[in-house]
């Protein structure tokens, strides 16, 4: 029986590279279909996970209440109830709700396969020396996604929903938020924060191009300075506190961004010294 042979990827045409990455794509959804599959059973876990940030007792509340006592600051965190009430208005609310959550619990859960895909469909193409540089790509990539992703649950959705929950401009509109705003919030925090902290991977792989080089990055740091308080200004209720609290996370990653890309320059600079001493030396 003849065996199937693989392909250089030099050799493939533009249709077979569309083909290969259609069916990494088939096999990353089914990856997030299955983990969705079986995170829709678990709706009580879940669903508790999710409705946490809105308890008066939640982990965070409780340690910026102690922070803010210690430190003499307002102590808006320190409260026994939010005053707000979860209610769905839409007969497929609750059903539609329960779909999305474990779709999105597929995709987190899901993650490190999907790079995973992602690096079967890309590192045919790199050196073998590239192949052994990016071996951690994976394992880095996805520390970081789910770092970000506690991040988003454990920070930035408390301080939204505590700001949120209780504001009001009269005292004769009452807050009874809808389900999917709800979700909609926690999931948007999570998601945006796990996608946030890839940002040393994204400049890594724009240093590697050449788009990005650490002197364009200390040279326009007061610029995303900036944009990481207008970002946390948008993610964040209006308060200088919320701010600061989720743009120093952002801050810290945009130094280690500057110092991996000052990291990726001089490692280049170093193979192409060795190389030019390679070719000397065979002249």
């Amino acid at each position: 029986m003849a065996t199937k042979t693989k392909k250089n990827p030099q050799e493939m045409s533009f249709l077979d590279h569309l083909e290969t990455l259609r069916w990494h794509l088939i096999r990353s959804i089914i990856a997030v279909v299955g983990v969705a599959f079986i995170a829709f059973f678990l709706k009580d876990l879940i669903f508790g996970i999710l409705f946490a940030p809105k308890d008066a007792d939640f982990i965070t509340y409780k340690v910026l209440c102690n922070l803010a006592q210690s430190l003499g600051l307002d102590e808006s965190f320190c409260f026994n109830e939010i005053p707000f009430r979860i209610q769905s208005r839409t007969m497929s609310g609750q059903f539609s709700a329960h779909m999305w959550t474990s779709i999105t619990t597929g995709f987190i859960v899901g993650f490190p396969y999907i790079l995973y895909e992602l690096w079967r469909f890309i590192s045919p193409a790199l050196h073998p020396n590239e192949r052994n540089a990016s071996r951690g790509f994976i394992v880095i990539a996805s520390l970081l996604f789910f770092t970000g992703v506690l991040f988003g649950y454990y920070i930035v959705s408390p301080l939204s929903i505590n700001f949120l929950g209780s504001y009001q401009v009269s005292e004769q509109v009452f807050n009874d938020i809808d389900l999917s705003s709800y979700f909609g919030l926690v999931r948007a925090s999570a998601l945006a924060s796990g996608v946030i902290f890839e940002l040393p991977i994204i400049i890594y792989i724009l240093t590697r191009i050449g788009l990005v080089t650490p002197e364009a990055l200390k040279k326009y740091r007061k610029f995303a300075l900036v944009g990481i308080l207008i970002l946390s200004a948008i993610i964040t209720p209006p308060d200088i506190a919320s701010q600061i609290v989720v743009a120093i996370p952002v801050l810290i990653l945009y130094e280690i961004s500057i110092f991996i890309s000052g990291y990726v320059i001089r490692k280049e600079e170093k193979k192409l010294k060795k190389e030019k001493n390679i070719i000397r030396k065979n002249e």
